[in-house]
């Protein structure tokens, strides 16, 4: 009798649902402000279409995947006392996407039938790879989770269903916000025409550079 108690409490500490829900909020709040990451969908989702730049959306959930387990594998201590790969992964994301931006400015030009061509060509594995180093530029996302889980984790429970749980509600609700991004620039850029797509199109350039500068200064500010 007392095992089968104790095993119905346990059963609840992982669906609670109150605790589950004061997560929701606590992440909906932490994804109110865009990112990178929400700038880039904005970028590619105007560029490429809704659809194409679903592949960005899910690189990004991947590279958040990876930090999530290296969080919960707990090794979030061996990657923030490794300042240097730190560094490097940073900052080369951050030169990635400038580079990418200027790039897609420099393109964006009326009747360019090259422009036309490498929108239409852009391979879906690019824009998850373009999706995955956004995300995974900030390498000390896995300190963050590392620190955000354990707030709604209950040690008298089975730690990796908890582990899941909060892991799957945390990509669930980050790709709701990335679709909410890109069916909003999509739905932007079907109403123009002309030389305003192209207008468009070198706005999401500046999103590109302005998803590194925010990459940027969350490095310069942690150091």
């Amino acid at each position: 009798m007392t095992r089968n108690c104790r095993g119905e409490k346990e059963v609840r500490h992982v669906v609670n649902v109150e605790t589950w829900t004061i997560y929701a909020l606590t992440v909906l709040a932490l994804m109110s402000t865009p990112g990178p990451s929400q700038l880039l969908m904005l970028s590619n989702s105007g560029v490429h279409g809704f659809r194409r730049s679903l592949s960005t959306a899910v690189g990004d959930l991947t590279a958040n995947a990876f930090q999530m387990l290296a969080a919960g594998l707990g090794l979030a201590a061996i990657i923030a006392a490794s300042a240097t790969a730190l560094t490097v992964i940073k900052w080369a994301g951050v030169a990635y996407l400038i580079w990418l931006g200027f790039r897609m400015i420099r393109r964006a030009k009326p009747d360019d039938p090259v422009t036309s061509t490498l929108r239409e060509k852009a391979s879906l594995r690019k824009l998850w790879l373009q999706g995955f180093l956004t995300s995974a530029a900030n390498p000390k996302a896995v300190v963050f989770f590392a620190a955000l889980f354990p707030q709604f984790i209950t040690p008298d429970a089975a730690f990796w269903p908890q582990f899941l749980i909060l892991s799957v509600t945390y990509i669930v609700m980050d790709g709701l916000f990335l679709s909410a991004y890109g069916l909003g620039a999509n739905w932007v850029v079907k109403r123009f025409k002309g030389d305003a797509r192209v207008w468009v199109e070198r706005l999401g350039g500046s999103f590109m550079i302005g998803a590194a500068i925010l990459l940027g200064l969350k490095s310069i500010s942690r150091q």
